[in-house]
């Protein structure tokens, strides 16, 4: 079964075909992080716009790449929710009239949900992260999992028996880790996207320089908080500043009436780094013990961060769980999850509308 994805939630064009909800046959991404960086990060005007200009595109490309025509595509899918409504509209509706016009099925997916069950898909290559029993493509035997969604968005962390069948296990309650990601990157003046270079520039750091406060993370509770970590990186560089400048960034300048130390900013990307890391891991391996899972995973853009992945695979090692992680080019927001999601999915009706702010879950 092929299936069509469409996926325009932020500021990505992405289209993939994917066949039996496991092996990729094509999956293509126009990015459209030149045209924000001037803003310092995503303008919805600018977004839509650049969708309904490379939307037909990109739909074309990826079943040019996929070597299959329209009509051999037994159903189309594209996001519905969360997301920016202008965006949104752009890939919900190009799917729609394809769906209509070709006479084919349409499902709407809810992007949270496809960032949940992307570790479970296929990569490039259509072998799966995992062997999977002969003639089981498509009902993958990892349930259940404990499993974390990290972006710039959201941080949510889900237990999950089928697909399909998961439970909210806790989520932030102000911003979520790749927003304190970019926040502490503007603060050092890193430029956009903030995630990636504060994880390049931790790579060279001591992630022992600063005790950044790890928020939550003996909480009874599975929710998660960052604000607060943000906020101690904005109160550290205002008393000490920031020195050693980095190549291609500008130095923090200490607050007036300050002097500044010799903290280098590669020392503050990975100090905070490790703190963000060490609730993500801290959490996910408590729900997994709590819940006598033998499996985690991790998606979303920040699960791309090289810090998380090194201490969550080592974590899980340690205690003999099995981790899956999407490769690097399914963690950001690409169509091949939406299409491989619904291939579990029943197809809907042409009358369910964006819903920007919709929680994880599948159309009510």
């Amino acid at each position: 079964m092929n299936i069509l994805g469409i996926e325009t939630s932020c500021d990505e064009t992405a289209a993939a075909v994917v066949q039996d909800g496991t092996r990729i046959l094509s999956n293509v991404i126009s990015s459209q992080i030149d045209l924000h960086r001037p803003y310092g990060g995503v303008v919805p005007e600018l977004a839509a716009r650049n969708h309904l200009q490379l939307i037909d595109a990109v739909i074309t490309e990826a079943l040019d790449k996929a070597k299959i025509p329209i009509t051999d595509i037994d159903a189309i899918a594209a996001t519905y929710g969360p997301g920016l409504a202008s965006s949104l509209l752009i890939g919900l509706n190009a799917g729609k009239g394809l769906a209509f016009a070709a006479g084919k099925p349409f499902v709407a997916i809810n992007h949270m949900e496809a960032h949940l069950y992307s570790p479970l898909l296929a990569s490039a290559t259509g072998v799966p992260p995992v062997a999977v029993p002969e003639g089981q493509a498509g009902r993958l035997s990892h349930f259940p999992m404990v499993s974390l969604i990290v972006s710039g968005g959201h941080t949510i962390l889900v237990h999950a028996t089928a697909i399909g069948h998961h439970e909210i296990l806790g989520q932030t309650v102000d911003d979520a880790a790749g927003e304190a990601f970019d926040k502490v990157a503007k603060l050092l003046k890193l430029g956009y996207p903030g995630g990636p270079e504060v994880d390049r520039l931790a790579k060279a750091g001591n992630p022992r320089a600063i005790a950044f406060p790890r928020s939550m993370l003996d909480d009874p509770s599975y929710n998660f908080s960052f604000s607060g970590l943000k906020t101690a990186v904005l109160y550290w560089l205002r008393k000490h500043g920031v020195v050693a400048p980095v190549p291609g960034a500008r130095d923090a300048a200490p607050a007036a009436g300050t002097a500044a130390t010799t903290t280098r900013v590669e020392d503050v990307c990975a100090s905070f780094q490790e703190a963000v890391v060490d609730v993500l891991v801290g959490k996910a391996l408590r729900a997994a013990e709590q819940y006598r899972v033998r499996t985690v995973s991790a998606s979303g853009g920040v699960s791309v961060n090289s810090r998380l992945r090194e201490k969550l695979g080592a974590e899980c090692d340690r205690r003999g769980l099995r981790l899956l992680l999407a490769p690097v080019n399914l963690c950001t927001d690409n169509a091949a999850m939406i299409a491989a999601l619904a291939f579990h999915k029943p197809a809907g009706d042409f009358s369910l509308d964006v819903a920007p702010s919709v929680g994880l879950g599948v159309p009510g």
